[in-house]
């Protein structure tokens, strides 16, 4: 056991502790100003006594602040890597933006590139639905009455003519392509200045048809509306003889109309000379007949 200082004892002590202290800062203080090598040397050996302690906690310290740098530097590459992530998602979502901006706006500088003569009027519309059946070749736009569309005008694209407006509703109206079995084009062969027919049987390539049989067609012959009439004016790029056989010339359109994105109604200022039963009701395609052999020897 511990020895117990007395009361008393411990109250000197507790009494010459403080000034205790005072002497020795002074005596310190007197030291300092006397000798200040003394002193010097003193603090150096202090703290060379005390540099292996130091350097024991100064690697845990060291290995803790590196780690805890290294992990600031995790998280500020991660928020700088989500950063980019989100860029990344916004610029490629401006460049799918860009890109179908770049697309409808080439297809509008193709359309303004043909109408032959002046218009009274022209609309841009998107091709909303393929309107069309097995006996049908049509398409629905976004466009109708109240822009301006009327029975009649002519639907075209840059490459050529499309076919023409069949029916017209407030806000849509219905294309009739020069494909359908109800489309009637009069047409002149480019090369020859030959009129003809062009007429559709719902298949990819209308025919010609009413040519002199003295006719020189070949494939490759461009085809132009004639303007015969009244329906459309003169000029408009229709499409290009693709084949001839036995005696039926096939015109591949102008126009891709499988792929029709949009078209431009043009009012040429014709629509008065369309009667309103102009455009027939859709008939269905007559089934081919089984020639018997006594017909086919003819």
């Amino acid at each position: 056991m511990g020895m117990r200082l007395s009361p008393p004892v411990k109250a000197a002590a507790q009494r010459l502790t403080l000034p205790m202290l005072v002497f020795a800062a002074g005596l310190l203080t007197v030291l300092g100003k006397g000798d200040v090598l003394l002193v010097d040397k003193l603090r150096m050996a202090v703290a060379d006594a005390s540099s292996p302690i130091l350097q024991v906690i100064a690697r845990p310290l060291s290995a803790a602040s590196a780690a805890v740098a290294t992990v600031e530097n995790i998280i500020t590459v991660y928020r700088q890597n989500e950063d980019l992530r989100q860029d990344n998602e916004r610029l490629l979502q401006w460049e799918d933006v860009a890109r179908r901006l770049g697309a409808e706006n080439a297809d509008l500088r193709r359309l303004v590139k043909l109408v032959p003569d002046q218009p009274q009027s022209a609309i841009s519309a998107r091709v909303i639905a393929d309107a069309g059946g097995a006996f049908m070749r049509n398409v629905l736009v976004d466009a109708g009455a109240g822009d301006g569309v009327a029975r009649g005008q002519a639907a075209t694209t840059g490459e050529g003519l499309v076919g023409r407006v069949s029916e017209v509703g407030d806000r849509t109206a219905r294309i009739l392509l020069l494909t359908d079995l109800n489309s009637h084009i009069p047409v002149t062969v480019e090369r020859t200045d030959q009129h003809a027919l062009l007429d559709g049987d719902n298949s990819d390539r209308p025919r010609l048809m009413f040519l002199d049989p003295r006719s020189s067609v070949q494939v490759g012959d461009r085809i132009l509306t004639s303007g015969s009439g009244g329906v459309f004016p003169p000029g408009l790029p229709v499409g290009q003889v693709a084949a001839i056989e036995n005696g039926i010339v096939r015109v591949e359109p102008a126009a891709e109309l499988s792929r029709l994105d949009f078209v431009r109604l043009v009012d040429y200022g014709l629509g008065g000379v369309l009667p309103e039963n102009a455009v027939p009701p859709a008939r269905p395609a007559k089934p081919a007949r089984t020639r018997t052999p006594v017909e086919a020897e003819r």
